[in-house]
């Protein structure tokens, strides 16, 4: 590594090698050069004065880049596609006249962009099953547990852990969802021609627009394709990249619910994200356990949330049929998005796959507030057994009044059943307090709900992506 200039931590610190090899020069142009190929070879095939030798030379050189050449024209001819369909002509000579033929630039830039956009997406899909899956393993082990559940951050009902795990899940799944409905949809942008019109290669054919449209379909199936855009400028459509940031966005807001929920946790000291032997908390206090991933999770995060209005404008501001306004700009956005959503789900695999359960902990806490939840059932035993509704909860209130100024103005611990105990209005129960007390019972249908989610929701969703299981999350630094 050159550490005398800028070097991107998306590349250095965070993204996995394969998605910053997913959008790699080298990959860009042997699409290009496989782009090429496959219109000259079905060109030739419709009629066109194009020999079986031209192509062939061009297949030999196919992945034999000279990208020295390639930058020497770049700087000479200030267009990259040229200086690419220079270089590659210098190596396969007999093809040189028939290379790009009929095409412009964006028939290589865009319909190699959409494929690349497409692979990323089938990393990212990757990624995120195996998420999905980790803490369909982490739901499922602890789907019993009681703890408390919170809303406005206060505690509130009980919940399991497992339970609240599936919530996780659960985003992550309509995440799933939208990410294979904007791969159903996938289009390559097609033999299109300068503006759309399909005029230069209605030219090559003699005006055959049977041949035209049979020349795009051939092209797309080379490249292992089916679908295009019915209708383009010179460009495809840049709501296409709108829609692509906004799955990513999507994504990274699970991973960033995820990754805020852990750090509250680990300040409850209940959930513990991994924390390695000789990792260091802080340089100044040695006791620390900073939850590191979950905050780099988040750091990442906001950052690719931030991304689809970029996306927004850039296809707000594509002029008639198109202006090169995007181009500086994509080539940062679409790359350093995924690159970051790649960081952000190798932590979250190796988070969720890794994280500590601190039983003691939680049942501490439920101890401290459950008292207060059970008042509830405590009254109706009483008044099952003949107590007075109205007086009991009366004397219930100032109880409870009575407990909580012991806990928050004395510091001390929740004493209500202390004084349930000692109270003879109460004596109904005396003898039940432990079983009303049960934890167990106040967490409702968590366990089953957790385990129904699994089966009819995240199995089905698994199964169908087995071939895809087993990755494990990286963290760099």
């Amino acid at each position: 590594m050159d550490n005398s200039v800028y070097q991107n931590p998306l590349i250095t610190r965070y993204a996995s090698r394969f998605m910053a090899e997913n959008f790699s020069d080298e990959k860009r142009f042997r699409l290009w050069r496989k782009l090429w190929i496959a219109l000259a070879e079905s060109e030739m095939e419709l009629g066109l004065n194009i020999t079986p030798s031209q192509i062939d030379e061009m297949k030999k050189y196919a992945e034999d880049i000279n990208f020295e050449l390639a930058e020497k024209f770049e700087r000479e001819v200030r267009h990259d596609v040229m200086a690419h369909v220079h270089a590659f002509g210098e190596q396969a000579k007999s093809a040189m006249p028939i290379i790009h033929l009929g095409a412009t630039s964006c028939f290589v830039d865009c319909n190699s962009e959409l494929i690349i956009l497409n692979d990323a997406l089938n990393i990212i899909k990757a990624k995120l099953v195996n998420v999905i899956d980790k803490l369909r393993i982490f739901a499922l082990r602890y789907k019993d547990l009681p703890t408390l559940g919170f809303t406005h951050l206060q505690p509130a009902q009980l919940t399991t852990v497992g339970k609240r795990a599936t919530l996780w899940l659960q985003d992550l799944t309509i995440d799933y969802n939208n990410l294979e409905n904007l791969q159903e949809s996938f289009k390559l942008r097609g033999v299109k021609g300068t503006t759309g019109t399909q005029a230069s290669f209605m030219e090559l054919f003699g005006g055959d627009e049977c041949k035209v449209k049979e020349l795009e379909k051939r092209v797309v199936k080379k490249l292992g394709y089916k679908k295009v855009y019915g209708v383009t400028g010179q460009t495809y459509p840049r709501k296409f990249d709108y829609n692509v940031l906004c799955v990513l966005s999507q994504i990274a807001q699970s991973a960033y619910k995820f990754s805020n929920d852990i750090r509250i946790l680990q300040n409850m000291k209940e959930i513990e994200e991994p924390f390695e032997k000789s990792q260091i908390g802080s340089s100044a206090m040695a006791y620390k356990r900073n939850p590191m991933r979950s905050e780099r999770i988040g750091s990442l995060a906001r950052f690719v949330i931030s991304l689809p209005v970029n996306c927004a404008i850039t296809a707000g501001t594509q002029w008639f049929e198109r202006t090169l306004d995007d181009s500086a700009n994509r080539r940062i956005v679409l790359a350093q998005a995924f690159l970051a959503l790649d960081g952000i789900l190798n932590i979250y695999m190796n988070v969720s796959e890794n994280l500590v359960v601190y039983d003691k902990v939680i049942a501490k806490h439920i101890a401290a507030e459950l008292p207060f939840m059970a008042t509830e059932n405590i009254m109706m035993e009483c008044v099952k057994a003949g107590g007075n509704r109205q007086e009991l909860h009366e004397k219930i209130r100032v109880l409870s009044m009575e407990a909580g100024k012991h806990v928050k103005a004395d510091g001390k611990e929740n004493n209500l059943i202390e004084l349930i105990k000692a109270d003879k209005t109460f004596a109904a129960v005396h003898d039940k307090l432990d079983t009303i007390l049960d934890a167990t019972k106040f967490i409702g249908r968590a366990p089953s709900q957790t385990v129904e989610f699994i089966e009819n929701e995240v199995e089905p969703l698994l199964k169908k992506n087995s071939a895809l299981l087993g990755q494990k999350g990286e963290v760099k630094v």
